[in-house]
């Protein structure tokens, strides 16, 4: 056990301490949350690597050679303060919420050191409402202070779900956000949305083209922006239909040293089930054509895509079931037109997660669950492109409340990394196994 290991396990103990005397405190009203979380984890393949004796390459500096079961220690620390500003005001009816919360992720691999980080989270909502009008609108703003490098996957041979991981921890921004407002009349409503994702990569770029960069990850800047409105009718007084409209725009960059780029707009027709048919049913789900424009080429610029005009499928799901007052479940799903990470082109992001949840008694719960991710890159690109990267997940853990301050949790998760393309010489290195093992402990005031 490392250093930090033996510090978090004293840690433990003195939260553990404090908890006991918590209950002679007393939260603010505007303190919406004060808690701190620390987590010891080890990871028995950190970079999502299928190779393992690679042939000669060369490491472009700063970077760093992702090997299989490049394994590590992972310690991580992640306070959050939350402030909710309406009872500041004097709001007390619960109208109105005006919040403000700092939630950063302090992330040390104590094994691959170019691979820690620090995220600096800020996340904002506002909720207002009436008898007839209601307004939200949330943001989650993120700078992640990374390695400015990418990893180098010696032979230019990955998974591309192993890009995920490794961008998530490099320098960038990342910003989410959602706003919408509904108007209420009898049984009907309209509500207008606009939604954003906006993703900033610092990494530096390099020219993948010379051979002492092959299989260098650069990471491309990445955009979503749509709005439109929902129009809705309430079968229940808590369960509705609905039909929507979206326009949208995607951005992708284009490579200083390549020509292709995917960025496209969109037109989406939802329809929609939203609320609680039942009372121990909870359902949200949209799904519908998405109808893509992709630019033309141009003498700087060409769009790697067979079909300019393809029309899609989009979906999207959460459905949670409380079968008893111990036991849910709960069902996410989502399936659209992305753009890769990794620049160039667009390709269908599946992904499908089931979760099981079990409470023992007051102090005992149980979670189990697992996902299934697909990333298929052939449906619309040139013939000579072939990938398609699936992962399979499977989790567990167990959590323990000491008290009504201090909680404890124990959890494992197993993923699999396969290719679903035949005939492949070098179908091995695209595939992975992964281990991950963690004990926690979070402090709430």
């Amino acid at each position: 056990m490392n250093w930090f290991s033996k510090v978090l396990v004293m840690t433990l103990f003195g939260l553990s301490t404090l908890a006991t005397r918590a209950d002679d405190w007393v939260r603010p009203g505007w303190l919406s949350d004060c808690l701190v979380n620390i987590k010891e984890s080890y990871d028995n393949n950190v970079f999502l690597s299928g190779v393992s004796t690679p042939p000669a390459y060369t490491v472009p500096a700063g970077s760093v050679a992702a090997l299989k079961n490049a394994a590590s220690w992972i310690t991580t620390v992640s306070p959050k303060v939350g402030v909710d500003f309406a009872p500041l005001l004097g709001v007390t009816n619960r109208q109105l919420e005006l919040s403000l919360a700092y939630s950063p992720d302090f992330v040390f691999y104590h094994d691959q050191n170019s691979e820690s980080y620090n995220a600096q989270r800020v996340l904002t909502a506002i909720k207002a409402q009436n008898d007839f009008v209601k307004f939200n609108a949330g943001n989650n703003f993120t700078y992640f202070d990374g390695d400015r490098y990418g990893p180098l996957y010696p032979g230019n041979l990955y998974s591309g779900f192993a890009t995920i991981f490794d961008r998530a921890r490099r320098r960038q921004i990342l910003e989410i956000a959602d706003v919408s407002l509904q108007f209420d009349y009898h049984r009907w409503f309209v509500r207008p949305v606009a939604s954003l994702i906006y993703n900033d990569m610092m990494t530096e770029e390099l020219n993948t083209v010379l051979p002492q960069n092959r299989g260098y990850q650069n990471y491309a800047d990445r955009e979503d922006v749509n709005g439109g409105a929902d129009v809705g009718y309430r079968i229940t007084d808590d369960f509705a239909m609905t039909v929507g409209y979206r326009y949208g725009q995607q951005f992708q960059e284009q490579y200083a040293f390549s020509p292709d780029s995917a960025p496209n707009s969109y037109q989406r027709i939802l329809f929609g089930l939203e609320g609680h048919p039942w009372h121990w049913l909870s359902v949200s789900l949209v799904c519908g054509p998405d109808f893509r424009s992709y630019q033309g080429d141009t003498t700087t610029h060409v769009t790697p895509v067979k079909d300019f005009h393809p029309v899609k499928y989009y979906g999207e799901a959460l459905i949670t079931a409380t079968i008893t007052k111990d036991d849910s479940i709960s069902f996410k799903y989502k399936y659209w037109q992305w753009l890769a990470g990794c620049g160039k082109f667009p390709y269908t992001d599946e992904a499908y997660e089931l979760n099981y949840h079990h409470q023992f008694n007051t102090k005992l719960g149980f979670n189990l669950g697992g996902k299934f991710m697909a990333w298929d890159f052939d449906d619309n690109l040139p013939s000579a492109v072939t990938r398609c990267d699936l992962q399979y997940t499977c989790a567990g853990g167990v959590t323990y409340a000491v008290n009504p301050h201090l909680n404890l949790n124990l959890g494992c998760a197993f993923n699999w990394g396969r290719n679903d393309e035949s005939n492949l010489a070098n179908a091995s290195t695209r595939e992975y196994n992964e281990q991950l093992y963690a004990l926690g402990a979070a402090w709430k005031f």
